[in-house]
This record gives structure tokens, C-alpha cells and sequence, in this order.
């Protein structure tokens, strides 16, 4: 779901208030450890409990706190001219927080069982340097993916092309880069597929491009501007839906029985719906043409 400036500023206010209920929690934790009551000598779980409780939102707090503080400067000098749902700094930001949150919460259970947190680190070294060897490639996409999120290369909506794979970024996670193609499928792009690929953003230029490749057998007569003359036809009533002088037929090559080209046209203004219509009447066109010739 998009989500528009006011319903973020709402949901940062919401934020604010989640905090503030996460630090009447933790001060209430706390205050009930220093006193220290009998019942914690008849059930010790409820100590180690609360102890695992008062330290993960001790660092959820300041990782709260921190994620606010530099929420609220950047909202402050960000371009206002880009939505807020494409920002990719506050994305980023987002998926640190939570690998954070993870961590000190795998270390708040290690306290609930009585676990040294730094013994418990040390001895694991060993294990976890084997682990990075057989998961270097998650950790490989998981720096890409944050390098993706602060580089502002790729953002949610725009519409790219990854290797031989078009379509709309729907979402950019540690591990992947999510696009919609043109036929409303779901595609998956491991990211360090994404870093060794040729991406083409053409939102950051915002215009959307069109593009058809089409062959016609020698059996029917045409003309190059006979060709491009009844194609631009086809398409005369989307006129202000796209850049009459961007549109372009080439000859990409020439064979025996068949010519093959490409046209290309270029949409101010990216618009889905209007995209298929021009695409349909072109296809049809061609159709005919490849039928009947230009008669």
C-alpha cells in the first residue's frame, strides 16, 4: 500500500505514542527490579524474565529514540518533491532498526537463561565465522541491499529494467529487489544479481519508454515511411499521452525473408493503464500489417 505524507506524519505520531508506552514499561521494569519483591525469591524465572525484559527495551528504546531523532532532522531537509513512500534513506533506516532489534533481542534470551551475553558471543565466533563462509552470499546481498537503500539509485515505484527483466519496484529488502513486470507478475532479484547487472531506471529521467520489436516477411510490400506513417495513425489519439517527436522506427536488420525493427516513444508522464492501450492499438496494427501489407 502507498502511503502518502499525511498518513506517514500519522504514523510517526503513532510512533511517538508507542514509545512513550515502551518507557512507562521499561521505568516500570525497572523500578519493580530495584525493589525487589518477595515473589522474586519464589519464582526466579520471573527475575530472569523481567531482567531480559528491562534489557531488550532498554536498547529498543535507544534505538527508538536514535530512529526518531534522525527521522525527524532528514524529514526536515529532504526534498520535498519527492513522496515520502519513495525515500529509500527512511527505508534503509527502517531495515537497520529492525536487524538491531533482532539482535539485542537474541541477546535478551540469552539473559532469560542465565547466559553470559559475552561468553555467549566469544564462544560462538567460531561458529559464526563458519556460518558467514556458508551465508556469505545472504550477507553479500544484505550489504548490497543497504548500499541499494542510501545509494538512491533504485526507489519504490520507479520503473527499471534489471538484465532482461522490466518492470516496477515494488519493494527493496535486504535480500532482494521485488519488481512487477508488465504482466503483473512478481519477479525477485537477488541483489547481488542487481549490483553485476546493467540497470536502466527510467523514472529517474521521468519519462516512461516504450518499446516494440516486431518482424514483417517480404511477401507484402511496405515502405519505411509508408510503415511509420500508418503506425503513428494507429495511435493518433493518444497524441498527448506521448511525445509525437519521440517516436522512432528502426531498421535493426535486414534478412532474407523478414526485416525486423524496433519502435520506440517516450510517455511524459508514466501512466499504466494508458501504456497498455498504446501498446494494444500498436500490436494490432502490426498484426494487420503483417496480414496485408500497407493496402
Amino acid at each position: 500500500m502507498m502511503v502518502t505524507d499525511k498518513t506517514y506524519k500519522n504514523a510517526n505520531r503513532r510512533e511517538r505514542i508507542i514509545f512513550l508506552v515502551k518507557l512507562l514499561v521499561y521505568l516500570g521494569i525497572v523500578y519493580f527490579n530495584l525493589d525487589h519483591p518477595a515473589v522474586y525469591d519464589k519464582f526466579t524465572w520471573l527475575f530472569k524474565l523481567t531482567n531480559a525484559l528491562s534489557f531488550f527495551l532498554g536498547a529498543n528504546l535507544v534505538i527508538s529514540l536514535a530512529w526518531l531523532v534522525i527521522l525527524s532532522w532528514y524529514t526536515r531537509r529532504r526534498n520535498r518533491q519527492r513522496p515520502i513512500e519513495k525515500d529509500n534513506f527512511i527505508l534503509g533506516l527502517n531495515r537497520i532498526s529492525s536487524v538491531l532489534n533482532t539482535i539485542f533481542l537474541l541477546l535478551a534470551i540469552t539473559f532469560f537463561f542465565g547466559v553470559n551475553p559475552l561468553k555467549f558471543v566469544t564462544s560462538i565466533t567460531i561458529v559464526a565465522a563458519a556460518i558467514a563462509l556458508l551465508t556469505k552470499d545472504y550477507i553479500t546481498n544484505m550489504i548490497n541491499g543497504l548500499i541499494i537503500m542510501f545509494s538512491d539509485q533504485l526507489s519504490l515505484g520507479d520503473h527499471v529494467r534489471i538484465g532482461d527483466v522490466k518492470g516496477r519496484v515494488m519493494d527493496i529488502t535486504l535480500i532482494n529487489v521485488v519488481l512487477q513486470n508488465e504482466d503483473d507478475d512478481i519477479v525477485i532479484i537477488p541483489n547481488s544479481v542487481v549490483f553485476t547487472s546493467i540497470v536502466l531506471n527510467q523514472s529517474k529521467q521521468n519519462i516512461r519508454k516504450l518499446t516494440i520489436e516486431f518482424e514483417l516477411d517480404h511477401k507484402h510490400p511496405f515502405t519505411i515511411r509508408g510503415l511509420e506513417d500508418r503506425l503513428r495513425a494507429s495511435i493518433g489519439e493518444y497524441a498527448r499521452s506521448y511525445s509525437p517527436e519521440s517516436f522512432s522506427l528502426k531498421t535493426m536488420e535486414i534478412k532474407k525473408d523478414f526485416v525486423q525493427f524496433k519502435l520506440q516513444l517516450l510517455m511524459p508522464q508514466a501512466n499504466k493503464e494508458t501504456e497498455r492501450l498504446i501498446r494494444r492499438a500498436l500490436n494490432v496494427e502490426i498484426m494487420a500489417i503483417a496480414e496485408g501489407g500497407l493496402n
